[in-house]
């Protein structure tokens, strides 16, 4: 599948839409034994790149970079470099499991609380029967376990790993292990098992389609994400404003 590219917020973006970025890895895990890495960015990661080195790196080496988050997709269409959809992370997900379980591919999960790994394998033989989960472990662990969760995962050789912890660790985690992992498919899915396992509601699909899911975060987790959303909200409106003022004011000089 040929991939157009291009720069937005500092930051390379892939013009894919859902269903291409789902076809894009099922045609990795078809493929030669090498691994791949997809990035969902959105506003906040976008902000923490910026003082971040170790992330900015992981997250400009994704394989596949997408925009998770209505905000993002809006900047693009102003800066005149359109991408196609939303990928959200979540979405992303149940759309990959759902495949991979009609191929018969395999997976394995890192992350989330010990209850909410194990409710998420128990999902998965309900909703996606014919994945083959064959590893999972919470995302309780220290610097110095890492190595042996490297090579468990390694050893059990599934064709998607899906990381299901905060940010900036899963990204610069993967990018810091893809070699040794050596998956076809890595995704970092945030706290998407959370949601599948019915822990956290997600916003409804209107407040989704309007840009005001971290909204809903907010108000269902006021103390843990008000300083963060505070924070990021300001600096990505700051940013993406004098962004698409340079893009517009470059493309009337031209």
């Amino acid at each position: 599948m040929s991939v157009s590219r291009i720069e937005l917020l500092d930051s390379p973006f892939d013009r894919v839409g859902m269903q291409a970025t789902v076809d894009q890895c099922m045609a990795w895990c078809s493929g030669p034994r090498v691994t791949h890495t997809v990035i969902t960015l959105n506003a906040a990661l976008l902000c923490m790149m910026r003082s971040d080195e170790e992330l900015r790196t992981a997250c400009r080496g994704g394989d596949l970079i997408v925009a998770d988050g209505v905000p993002v997709v809006w900047v693009s269409k102003l800066a005149g470099v359109p991408l196609p959809e939303r990928v959200a992370g979540v979405d992303l997900t149940v759309k990959l499991l759902a495949e991979g379980a009609s191929r018969g591919l395999s997976a394995y999960f890192l992350g989330a609380r010990p209850e909410v790994i194990r409710s998420l394998v128990e999902y998965c033989g309900r909703s996606h029967p014919g994945l083959n989960v064959v590893g999972y472990r919470d995302g309780y662990f220290k610097p110095s376990d890492h190595e042996d969760i490297v090579a468990e995962i390694a050893r059990l050789a599934p064709d998607m790993l899906f990381v299901g912890m905060p940010s900036p660790f899963k990204e610069a985690w993967c990018q810091r292990h893809r070699e040794k992992l050596g998956v076809p498919v890595i995704v970092g899915v945030g706290g998407t098992f959370d949601v599948l396992t019915g822990y956290v509601r997600r916003a409804p699909r209107w407040l989704q389609s309007i840009g005001m899911e971290w909204w809903w975060r907010l108000a269902m987790e006021p103390r843990k994400m008000w300083r963060r959303y505070l924070r990021t909200n300001t600096e990505f409106l700051w940013q993406a404003a004098r962004y698409v003022v340079r893009r517009r004011m470059g493309q009337r000089v031209s």
